[in-house]
């Protein structure tokens, strides 16, 4: 146990709500403060979880000088008007994924930070698996040799927010999200692997996005869908690394490999975990016991909770004790991906990322 940070919570939607919960088993973090537009939803968040201040506009949160983070939990395009502001204010800003609806709102977030010499963090949960943790000791004990191209996959059989039953549709609604599948779910499955893959530098991009399979008449009009289903990619990265992309909230499969990289002497696949590799005539194939793993990893070479969560590591970061991951720059490079497929589909060929940077627009709401 060391020192409590004292957070305010900005958003208590469907996330803001998963956020709070995570707090709730974090010691350190002492949550004082939310806000949202819903002051009844908001007040009644506060007596669930026991918050005592509740405001309707964010910048009362903000004016506070005994809170020391905030946390953003806004749909994408009040990322980065929200996070700026509060980067201005002198906080710490812990904002959910995606970073941004576009690039260049997801860059500005990341310059304000550098600017202010403040800590921005994005909410990457993937990199804290245990799974991304076994791999990544695989990786770095030289298990894999040299790693040259990785798979990011994403597999719903019918999970569109709202049309297929769950969610709200600001979801699926380019003016609140900027996205659709992509967004939502990729942003999970390709930060891992360029984190996994030491986040190289993005060369060029090639995509194409889908919107076929037949929805609810009622749900379709009411909602106002209008993003993506399933989103492809090929990305070429530095160093003659490659990275391929399938990320579906709805396709007629019954499933889709998960996650892997793959190096001159082995490979790794996250979702069912397995390791891999050849010895002279002999090809292995090796699970593990992730379980056993992390136990070790506690008690053996004595990490406590700080990789726990994406909360814990947000909270140890603050306190002193860990530098933070770079999940920002995961999450721009990410965003630079995923901008980068779109792109590539609406002029049909591959495009470079100084294309995208070139081309993006913001896509933030004004406040």
């Amino acid at each position: 146990m060391g020192r409590k940070v004292r957070i305010g919570v900005i958003g208590v939607g469907q996330i803001g709500k998963h956020h709070l919960t995570s707090y709730q088993k974090i010691g350190d973090a002492e949550l004082v403060a939310i806000a949202d537009i819903n002051e009844t939803e908001a007040k009644r968040v506060s007596e669930v979880f026991k918050i005592p201040d509740v405001y309707t506009n964010f910048r009362d949160l903000l004016a506070r000088d005994d809170i020391e983070a905030v946390d953003v939990c806004l749909h994408n395009n009040f990322h980065m008007p929200v996070t700026a502001a509060a980067l201005q204010a002198g906080k710490h800003v812990y904002c959910e994924k995606p970073m941004a609806g576009a690039y260049i709102d997801a860059l500005r977030m990341y310059e304000t930070a550098q600017e202010r010499g403040l800590k921005l963090s994005v909410q990457l949960g993937t990199i804290f698996s245990k799974e991304s943790k076994a791999a990544r000791s695989l990786i770095d004990a030289g298990m894999l040799g040299r790693v040259y191209h990785a798979r990011s996959t994403g597999f719903r059989r019918r999970g569109r927010p709202y049309v297929d039953g769950y969610g709200s549709p600001s979801f699926v609604q380019k003016p609140n999200s900027g996205g659709g599948a992509m967004y939502d779910m990729g942003v999970y499955h390709i930060a891992n692997m360029l984190y996994l893959l030491g986040n190289p530098d993005v060369l060029r991009i090639s995509g194409k996005t889908y919107q076929e399979i037949d929805m609810d008449g009622a749900r379709r009009e009411s909602s106002g869908y209008n993003v993506e289903e399933l989103g492809l990619g090929f990305v070429r990265l530095q160093d003659g690394i490659t990275l391929d992309i399938i990320e579906a909230w709805a396709i007629l499969l019954d499933g889709i490999e998960g996650c892997s990289i793959v190096g001159s002497k082995g490979g790794v696949r996250l979702d069912p975990f397995g390791f891999f590799q050849s010895a002279g005539q002999l090809d292995l194939n090796a699970t593990a016991n992730l379980d056993a793993f992390m136990f070790r990893v506690h008690n053996v070479q004595g990490v406590g909770d700080e990789y726990d969560s994406p909360q814990h590591h947000w909270v140890a970061v603050l306190q002193g004790r860990v530098e933070l991951l770079p999940t920002a720059r995961l999450a721009l490079n990410t965003m630079l991906i995923s901008e980068g497929i779109y792109l590539s589909d609406r002029l049909g060929r591959e495009v470079t990322a100084e294309e995208v940077r070139a081309s993006s627009q913001s896509t933030a709401v004004k406040l």
